[in-house]
């Protein structure tokens, strides 16, 4: 995939609020059947996990039961693959995953129960949630990896990428966090670096066509990912900095 064949809105923010209804920025929750184990770690494991957005929240390094040095969050993880793998190789760095499929949720549990994790907190539901609920500059890196590209344009507005989420997201975001994007969709590429490069709150970090064709240092390549790859499709990597 090129960035030069994406075709950003020439006022992204004209178009996303005269489209804008509050509404949540997924689809469906559930898929096939959970396994009998599955349904047994959403019953036990989930609880023990899950951020209370009832109460108000203090340190955001007291969330999890060893010490931590920052708090990334990853918005929609999936499976689980890059979430699981991340919180295994950064110990002491606090992880808050987003995910609304209970499906991904029950794999995600499955990984946490077998690595022993316990720098990970979940949130089943719209990371909008969440990110309401953290503090202020609380959060050092911001993962939003292969989101759904919502293609039909009466779909636009359950885009994350917006300005209202990019203005929730600065709010939380360390002064020189990174927001980590990868996308395999040319039209969302465009429309990320679109609305990214419209908001003062960040920058992009880009010098060279090599900056974005790359992944990240310790990339986890996930399954979606890999069924891009198999068909010939070439992702981006996005890096934006919280100015």
């Amino acid at each position: 995939m090129s960035l030069k064949h994406a075709q950003p809105s020439e006022n992204p923010e004209r178009d996303v609020k005269e489209n804008f209804t509050p509404r949540r920025l997924y689809g469906r929750s559930k898929g096939r059947p959970l396994s009998r184990r599955q349904a047994e770690l959403l019953d036990q494991l989930s609880p023990r996990l899950a951020c209370d957005l009832s109460s108000p929240l203090g340190a955001l390094a007291d969330l999890f039961a060893t010490p931590v040095r920052d708090v990334w969050l990853e918005i929609g993880f999936g499976d689980g693959e890059h979430l699981a793998e991340a919180a295994a190789r950064n110990g002491d760095i606090g992880f808050i995953g987003c995910e609304p499929f209970v499906n991904g949720v029950a794999k995600l549990l499955a990984r946490v129960e077998a690595r022993g994790l316990t720098n990970i907190r979940v949130h089943r539901g719209d990371a909008a949630e969440v990110i309401d609920w953290l503090p202020s500059a609380s959060v050092g890196r911001v993962f939003l990896l292969y989101p759904d590209p919502w293609l039909k344009r009466r779909h636009h507005k359950r885009r994350f990428i917006s300005p209202e989420n990019l203005a929730r997201l600065a709010r939380i975001m360390k002064k020189g966090a990174q927001l980590r994007l990868a996308t395999d969709i040319d039209a969302y590429g465009g429309w990320a670096l679109a609305h990214l490069r419209a908001c003062a709150d960040f920058a992009w970090t880009a010098q060279s066509a090599a900056d974005w064709l790359a992944p990240w240092d310790g990339w986890t390549r996930t399954k979606y990912e890999s069924k891009a790859l198999a068909a010939g499709v070439e992702p981006v990597y996005l890096t934006f900095v919280r100015i």
